[in-house]
């Protein structure tokens, strides 16, 4: 799923009424009246989304067959795209869970700092905790280490 503010879905929505295969976008710019610079980082963020290639003067439509979510602003965009990572981390964490339900620290860090999600250390100690907070999983010190116990 690709959560885009509500500007990007009316942009990405008057690329879609163009037969064009490519439009300049100074189309874009007059139909919908925004300015130059504000066009310039809407197509950019849609470009880093992969639903548009866009090169600095034309803009065309990529094929996506994935789930769009439209949130106001990019601050609901962040929260949503990190409430998909801790579902994601949650997730290995359950995988690397033993019987009892614990997993070592380290190995959680290891696998969310360099397995598929990649996150950065802000980020995935922001989860954690969150999924502390959330009573999804607890810490727990034994004798030889840090674990976590999914509950």
């Amino acid at each position: 799923m690709i959560t885009i503010t509500k500007k990007e879905e009316e942009v990405l929505n008057q690329i879609k009424k163009h037969d064009d295969d490519r439009i300049d976008s100074s189309i874009i710019k007059d139909e919908l009246g925004l300015y130059e610079h504000d066009l310039n980082d809407l197509l950019k963020s849609l470009d880093s989304k992969g639903l548009v290639r866009y090169d600095g003067s034309t803009v065309q439509l990529k094929e996506f067959d994935g789930e769009i979510n439209t949130v106001d602003s990019k601050e609901d965009v962040l929260t949503a795209e990190l409430n998909q990572k801790e579902k994601k981390s949650f997730e290995i964490i359950k995988s690397l869970a033993d019987d009892d339900g614990l997993v070592s620290r380290y190995e959680i860090e290891g696998n969310l700092l360099y397995g598929d999600l990649k996150l950065t250390d802000f980020r995935m100690y922001h989860i954690i905790l969150s999924l502390e907070n959330k009573g999804l999983i607890e810490a727990v010190y034994k004798h030889n280490g840090d674990y976590y116990k999914v509950l």
